[in-house]
Parts: C-alpha cells; sequence; structure tokens
C-alpha cells in the first residue's frame, strides 16, 4: 500500500493558524460580560427616577450558568441582590430584591444576553444587556413596569473596572 502525499499550501497553513489563534484567543477571553462593572450616572436615564446614588455589578461564571450580584445605593441606602441562572430561558430565584422574586435568561448574541424578571409570578421588566465592541462599556435598556405599577424605560451605561 502506497500512500501519496500531497504538498500543503503556505496559505492553507496560515489560515489553519489563524483559525487555532482565534479560536484560543475567544476561548481564553470568554463571556465579554464577566467582570465588574461600575455605573456611569452621567451617561444613563432613569425613567421614571430617581437615579441611584451608585450601581455595582459584577458577573462571574459558575459551572456553564452566570453568577450575577448587584450592589446598588440610591435615597433608601444600600441594597445587595443575587442570582444565578443559565441562558436556557429556566426561571432562578432572586436573593435580596424585594421587587422580584425571578429570573430568566436568554442569549441573543456573542455580546447581548436578556434577563426577564417576575415578582410573585406576574412579569416586572426586562433587561437587555449589550457589551461594546471594545469591551469597556455595558449598556443596559429596562423595560417593563416597576412595583408601584409604574412604566420603566431606563438606560443604564456601565464601565469596565
Amino acid at each position: 500500500m502506497h500512500l501519496k502525499v500531497r504538498p500543503v499550501s503556505l496559505s492553507a497553513l496560515v489560515v489553519a493558524a489563524l483559525v487555532v489563534a482565534v479560536g484560543s484567543s475567544f476561548a481564553q477571553s470568554g463571556d465579554p460580560l464577566h467582570g465588574t462593572w461600575k455605573l456611569d450616572i452621567a451617561k444613563s436615564t432613569f425613567s421614571p427616577g430617581p437615579a441611584p446614588k451608585a450601581t455595582n455589578l459584577k458577573y462571574e461564571p459558575a459551572g456553564d450558568r452566570l453568577r450575577v450580584i448587584v450592589d446598588v445605593e440610591n435615597e433608601k441606602g444600600k441594597a445587595h441582590w443575587e442570582y444565578t441562572a443559565g441562558f436556557d430561558g429556566k426561571e432562578q430565584a432572586v436573593t435580596g430584591n424585594p421587587e422580584v422574586d425571578l429570573v430568566s435568561l436568554k442569549r441573543i448574541g456573542p455580546a447581548t444576553t436578556e434577563a426577564s424578571f417576575k415578582k410573585s409570578g406576574k412579569p416586572t421588566t426586562t433587561n437587555t444587556r449589550v457589551v461594546s465592541p471594545d469591551g469597556k462599556t455595558l449598556t443596559i435598556t429596562i423595560k417593563g413596569t416597576n412595583a408601584q405599577g409604574q412604566a420603566v424605560h431606563n438606560v443604564q451605561v456601565y464601565d469596565k473596572q
């Protein structure tokens, strides 16, 4: 049995090397949402208001799920709430937030996710989160209804820390 070996072109080798490099880079960089984010109040809008004094978000991997930690300071004081959920649309418990008790997540694209919140089984708000191409800015558009029954349309802009 004779094997015939065909020569491989240099361009084919370059393409193969680029595919491996890009794949490795993507695998190492992970989800662009991961990390700590600080609210830029001046670039954000809140309807209805008032705006919080400060908000910090932390997104971290938890196996194949996402752990979200929220620290807010507003006119009522400081609040801490969190949840861990997968991007499978299944509802998970939210702890520490009196306005919501369930969340479900969906991935819309590589840098876009959606979180849908409920309170006592009733939908409240949907948060669409988009990380900028450079990975330095997170914009969260929040639409729905708050606990007081008011329409909510907030655009929150965060800087990566």
